[in-house]
């Protein structure tokens, strides 16, 4: 026993100095890694465009540090902090130069066409300051050129391509696999494009979703081939005809089509920039800083007293507060009511980029949405996606903004009944049922639903896209008639629905501050509190032991099926609405 309690206590004492030596290892690291950032002169700005370019960043929670650390993901820095840089940048006289490099990753809502569109305009702003720009890529995706064809120098490697597809939407099915493993579904809905559900039922596109599906991409590709024509000197006919006909450029195809300026390797694109940098190509480095070091530097304190807020609704809106990747209606709703309440606030910009979700709580959203406007201005910047749900909690906005290429509307309502009683008999499970009333149990998964329970659910969604319709045509000032016919679940894109009056301009986050300002008659004296860069201690930490950053790989084509199931099945799994009745737009996007 002496000998038992003698190897305790030593193995405990080791542990505790191990403990105690990584606590102290942490703090030197974490120290170091939180070193003040210093932009030398001259400096080349280094904007890594490999990763997910999101409207809204939130802060680790605890734990969730190390398991993004572990995982090799970080926090991505937001729209708006990357153009508030860019433009500093521009005027900063210790930037030489802006180097870009990488392609935009797409998780969840980030690098949509929207959010692109609004960072490359910060990035020809920078253009147009006369520094120099260099734009360099093994491999050119459609995002990153789309963001960088109109920059000073547009160069790629000489073993490199260029992806000139044209887009697509590709959405998965899983109404086949339903039928053969037992899986029923039961749908309820309004809205002859409302096509949410079509995956779960289906196992292909209805003609009116393939015809909604074919309008907004044709929208969306109209406003790229026709940024990219101007900006390389062509037509959009010359771009049409490339992706036709070519689709996949080698280098020397891109550099006859006059798609890129230079080929050229990697180090000779370094003894450019050292150059730019007023080193020479001897040299072994030169003046640089990244884009997350500057655009985590505290910027100018803003000199204005009137408060604009900046507020986001970015993800599947759920019922509750929802998590780090959702809007959760009970939580948003609150930090909008805090808004109201505020006097210091004289005007809230709220940025939505959501598909939708939730009935009750996009309800509850836009009731506060309403007393807020009561009592200050509210204007609506739509992001890549606002519609449904998404377009529920924006439509009462003293003004709302869009870009051409915003997916919204799909004004319209289902729900979603399944249930897996052939499933479990097949393997012996069964259920029994003592009820008091024919309604006692209607969203039971063991059994599919009767006739009248059907009927009485198929009632409360009536009852809520009457509701809907009637929000609309009261908020928007359109005849409620007239609503039903551009409604009924159909998606548009931005430059549709300022047509069809469901938007009021087309324009950026800053045009919606810009307005809000003027709205409130704060035009010469405001600030604005919006996002920063969020990074952690711990983060830095892990970077430090991990040493360099690694290049991030492309998926290859297994790893886009799994992340596409992922992303459909997360999406089920947030169909959390009391009433089972949800304001959402079809499953995914996916654009390619």
């Amino acid at each position: 026993m002496k000998d038992f309690f003698k190897h305790l206590f030593a193995s405990l004492l080791a542990l505790a100095i191990f403990s105690g030596a990584f606590f102290i290892l942490f703090i030197a690291l974490a120290a170091a890694g939180g070193s003040k950032t210093v932009v030398p002169d001259k400096a080349v700005l280094v904007f890594d465009l490999s990763t997910n370019i999101p409207d809204s960043v939130r802060d680790a929670e605890p734990g969730e540090a190390l398991r993004q650390a572990l995982s090799g993901r970080e926090n991505a820095t937001p729209l708006y902090t990357l153009i508030k840089a860019l433009d500093r940048a521009a005027a900063d006289k210790r930037i030489a130069a802006l180097y870009l490099t990488g392609n935009p990753e797409s998780t969840g809502y980030g690098s949509g066409p929207a959010a692109l569109k609004e960072l490359k305009e910060a990035i020809q702003r920078f253009t147009a300051s006369g520094k120099p720009v260099v734009a360099y890529n093994v491999g050119w995706g459609k995002r990153a050129y789309y963001l960088c064809a109109g920059t000073g120098k547009v160069i790629v490697n000489p073993f490199g391509e260029m992806e000139m597809t044209g887009i697509a939407s590709q959405p998965m099915f899983f109404g086949g696999a339903f039928q053969k493993y037992g899986i029923e579904v039961q749908v309820t809905r309004v809205g002859k494009y409302k096509s949410a559900v079509e995956p779960f039922v289906l196992d292909k596109m209805s003609d009116a979703n393939r015809e909604q599906t074919a309008k907004y991409l044709g929208d969306i590709w109209d406003e790229w081939k026709g940024s990219i024509a101007k900006n390389r000197h062509k037509s959009a006919e010359d771009i049409q005809k490339i992706a036709d006909e070519q689709g996949i450029l080698l280098a020397a195809e891109a550099k006859t089509a006059g798609l890129v300026d230079q080929i050229a390797a990697e180090d000779e694109v370094l003894d450019q920039l050292k150059s730019l940098a007023g080193k020479t190509a001897k040299d072994k480095e030169f003046p640089q800083v990244s884009m997350d070091e500057y655009a985590g530097l505290p910027a100018e304190p803003q000199k204005g007293k009137n408060r604009i807020a900046l507020i986001y609704a970015e993800g599947e809106i759920v019922d509750g507060d929802g998590d780090g990747s959702q809007v959760g209606g009970d939580k948003l709703a609150r930090e909008l009511r805090k808004l109201r309440l505020d006097k210091n606030v004289k005007a809230v910009v709220m940025r939505v980029n959501s598909p939708g979700g939730s009935a009750s709580a996009s309800d509850l959203i836009q009731r506060e949405v309403i007393l807020t406007k009561k009592e200050k201005p509210v204007i609506i910047s739509m992001g890549y996606v606002a519609a449904s749900g998404g377009y529920w909690i924006s439509t009462y906005g003293d003004r709302i903004f869009a870009e051409p290429n915003t997916i919204t509307g799909s004004i319209g309502v289902f729900g979603l009944l399944p249930n897996v009683k052939k499933l479990a008999n097949e393997h012996g499970i069964t259920w029994d049922e003592v009820a008091t009333s024919k309604l006692a149990n209607p969203m039971t998964l063991a059994r599919p639903k009767s006739e009248f329970e059907l009927a009485r659910i198929q009632g409360v969604v009536d009852f809520i896209y009457d509701q809907f319709l009637s929000k609309v045509s009261e908020s928007r000032h359109i005849p409620k008639a007239d609503v039903n016919e551009i409604a009924q679940g159909r998606v548009w894109s931005g430059q549709e629905a300022l047509k069809l009056k469901l938007v009021d301009e087309l324009g950026g986050l800053e045009d919606a501050i810009r307005y809000a300002a003027k709205k409130a008659k704060i035009e010469n004296d405001y600030r604005v509190d919006g996002p920063g860069v969020s990074k952690k201690p711990l983060e830095k930490l892990m970077e430090a032991l991990g040493g360099e950053k690694q290049r991030k790989l492309a998926k290859g084509p297994a790893e886009q099926v799994m992340a596409e199931f992922q992303r459909q099945v997360k999406m089920l799994t947030s169909l959390n609405d009391p009433k089972g009745v949800y304001a959402r737009m079809p499953m995914d996007i996916s654009i390619r």
